[in-house]
Formats: structure tokens, sequence, C-alpha cells
């Protein structure tokens, strides 16, 4: 064969392999729940997901009942080979009805104390090299939610704590003040973010994408939705229906493998996406995005993710 000729072979293949790529070769799909059950379910492990997201309250350690919950899951997740993101989020019971308690014991921890939380949690699990600094910190169901100064302080604290960790930065649901807090907390970081989380339900659900963009515009490196997914109910906003989440989880899968390619500047910066939740609720529950029910059931919203999750590395 001759030089051109080979040449023209290799062009050839080339572009083949390029066509037959993902959309998005980087990305990344993981699963978000706090029940280890989880791992058990035949459903689950024909998915064959290993990146695992799952909250920890930042005092953990104080109460029995919860370090038992806490080493229940992370110990059937290391037997599961799992590569879990650990987000560290607020006390349990100080939000309460739409509000955050203004108990002592519910306010913020102070930086000293928070490093000295995670510090412990990573004695206990030096296998975790995946961390969040804070859920959903501008929710008003956390005590940040008015102080992107103190999260970027977190940020900064959980970094020096473990240098050698993939960090999620910020991790920001897409309500109204998203972008003017993350711009704060831009003030504050040192430049030093390079991970973002971000809980895009509204866009996922509504079928947009405005509020993941808008994210994407503002910050450097990677972006991973940290949260997301199809709601099967959600108060009056979304009464229950499985339909609708089964057409929301398509579209999720959708949004993230095609709109950035088609916006300057953003292709490939989503790089991981966790879908919450795996274990459903009871029927009379607010909030329910399982893709199983809680007898562990396979619901219509399973069956459309697994489709769309076999393009993406899991």
């Amino acid at each position: 064969m001759t030089m051109h000729k080979r040449l023209i072979a290799f062009v050839a293949v080339a572009l083949a392999v390029t066509v037959a790529a993902p959309a998005q070769a980087n990305f990344r799909v993981g699963m978000a729940d706090q029940n280890a059950a989880m791992f058990d379910s035949k459903n689950f492990q024909a998915l064959k997901i290993k990146r695992i997201r799952y909250l920890v309250s930042y005092d953990w350690y104080k109460v029995g009942w919860q370090r038992d919950e806490v080493n229940a899951f992370m110990n059937r997740a290391r037997t599961a080979n799992a590569d879990v993101l650990v987000h560290f989020t607020s006390r349990r019971g100080c939000y309460n009805n739409g509000r955050y308690s203004r108990r002592k014991s519910c306010r913020a921890p102070s930086v000293r104390r928070y490093t000295s939380s995670v510090k412990r949690f990573m004695k206990q699990y030096p296998w975790v090299k995946t961390y969040g600094t804070w859920n959903e910190a501008n929710h008003e169901s956390q005590p940040i939610a008015n102080s992107p100064r103190k999260a970027a302080k977190y940020f900064l604290a959980l970094r020096k704590a473990c240098r050698s960790c993939k960090i999620v930065a910020l991790d920001v649901l897409d309500q109204k003040d998203m972008t003017s807090y993350t711009r704060r907390f831009m003030r504050f970081d040192k430049g030093k973010a390079r991970i973002w989380g971000m809980h895009n339900y509204g866009d996922v659900n509504r079928k947009r994408t405005s509020g993941t963009r808008d994210l994407l515009r503002i910050v450097p490196g990677e972006v991973w939705l940290t949260e997301t997914g199809g709601i099967l109910k959600f108060g009056r906003q979304f009464p229950r229906s499985t339909s609708r989440q089964k057409r929301a989880t398509k579209y999720m899968f959708k949004m993230v493998a095609r709109y950035d390619s088609r916006v300057r500047g953003m292709r490939g910066r989503i790089t991981r996406l966790y879908n919450y939740q795996w274990t459903g609720a009871e029927r009379g529950a607010r909030f329910d995005a399982g893709l199983v029910g809680p007898t562990g059931k396979a619901r219509p919203a399973y069956h459309q993710f697994k489709k769309s999750a076999r393009r993406f590395a899991r």
C-alpha cells in the first residue's frame, strides 16, 4: 500500500472512532442515596455503578446511632469497591416545616470545629479520597445559606486537610440566588475551587437548561451534578407520576450529553452526574425521586435510567 493510501485509511479509521465515541468521553454516572441496602439490590448491581454520593452530618460522630449508620454505609460501600463522594451537611433535626432552627446547637460550626470533624472522618475512613465541602449550601435548610464566605472557609480548610483529595468546593441548588451566592463564594475561595456541585432538579424536571448554563458561565473547571434526577412526587409542584419521572430521567441524560456541545466553551465541563435517589419513599411522602419503590420494585424511571446510562462510563 502506498503512503498516500495508508494515510487515507488511517484518517478513515480515526473518523469512524470519533463518530462512534460518546458525546462526552470524560463523563461519569453515579448514584446518590443514604440506604446501604442499595448495594445488595440486583437491580442496582445490574447498573454497574461504582461512584456513590453519601451525605454525612458534620457532627456525625457525636451520637451513637449516627456513628453506626455512617459506619454501616461506608463499610458496605468499601466492600462494593465504591468510589464514595462524602458530602458534609447540616446537623439532623434542625430543619423542620420549611424553617431552620435558631437553637445554638444548630448554628453553623466554627471553621476550627468543622476542620476537626472532617479530620476525624478522614482518620476513620482513610480510603475515601473524594469529598464535598457542604451539601446544598445556598438552601434555607443549611446554616450557611446566607454565608458564602463561611462556605469558602470550610472549603479551604477541607482542601488543606486533604491535599490529594478531589473536592467539590461549593454545592448549590438551582434556585434564584444560585449565581449570586456562587459569585460571592468566589470572592473568598482564593481561586482554588476547581470542582463545583449543582442540584439542577429545576432544569431536569422542567426540561430546560437555563440554570445549568448560568452556573457553567461563571465558574472555572468541572461541574458535577451532585444531585439530580427525575422527580416522582414533590408537593403540589409535581403530583405523583411515574410517566413524568421517566420522561425527566430520559431528558436528564439528553441534556447533559447534548446541550453543552452547542454552547461555546462549555463542552465537556459537566463531568459527573449523581442521580438522586435510588430508594423510593412511601406513597404519603412529600418528596420521592427513587428509581425503585420502598420495597425495591423497579419503577419505569429505573428502566429508562438503565437504558440511557449505557452510553456513559460508570
